[in-house]
């Protein structure tokens, strides 16, 4: 029996590297050859761990998710609708406006579309189960998820353009003014 060499590396130090590089320059803007002078990892351990750079981004896009933008999941359990649309626009608000400006999730890179669809579609069905308990009527459920998405994702652009933390947060603010029912006092 052969032992192989130790690892020389530790994966979750080179997700955590990755994340930030692709956060800040998109998956375009990073090479396999920018996480390996980041990290001093040479490419073919690199290569060897995480299969490609498609991959690599996989991982570094679940840490992202499990990490700087768990808000999104943890919006999902507030008690109202409105609340969880609260906490998606003002988690955004400060998650982009953070250590690096902007999001991992706004751009093009594999998987992404389907990450947002995904998030859509799960503030979708919390939407729907606040229809079925009576507290949204008349509303589109699926357009008000997008609705909401959409502000999180403009917010982040607007990070990455320079707009300060306080002024994310107004955005989130006055978004949220146009809450289904918001005239009537909810």
């Amino acid at each position: 029996m052969t032992v192989g060499r130790p690892r020389e590396f530790d994966p979750d130090e080179v997700e955590d590297v990755a994340m930030k590089l692709f956060w800040e320059h998109g998956f375009d803007g990073v090479s396999i050859s920018d996480v390996t002078a980041a990290t001093g990892v040479n490419r073919r351990s690199i290569y060897a761990e995480f299969g490609s750079k498609e991959h690599l981004f996989e991982r570094a896009l679940q840490r992202y998710a499990a990490g700087p933008s768990v808000y999104a999941s943890e919006a999902l359990t507030r008690p109202t609708a409105r609340e969880v649309a609260e906490a998606m626009v003002h988690g955004a608000a400060d998650t982009v406006s953070g250590e690096v400006p902007g999001c991992l999730t706004v751009g093009e890179a594999p998987g992404l579309p389907e990450f947002r669809d995904a998030t859509v579609h799960r503030l979708a069905e919390r939407f729907d189960a606040a229809v079925a308990e009576g507290e949204l009527t008349a509303v589109d459920t699926l357009l008000l998820a997008r609705w909401i998405a959409a502000v999180c994702q403009g917010i982040a652009v607007q990070a990455r353009s320079g707009a300060t933390r306080a002024d994310l947060h107004a955005v989130a603010d006055l978004a949220l003014a146009g809450w289904p029912g918001a005239a009537s006092g909810h």
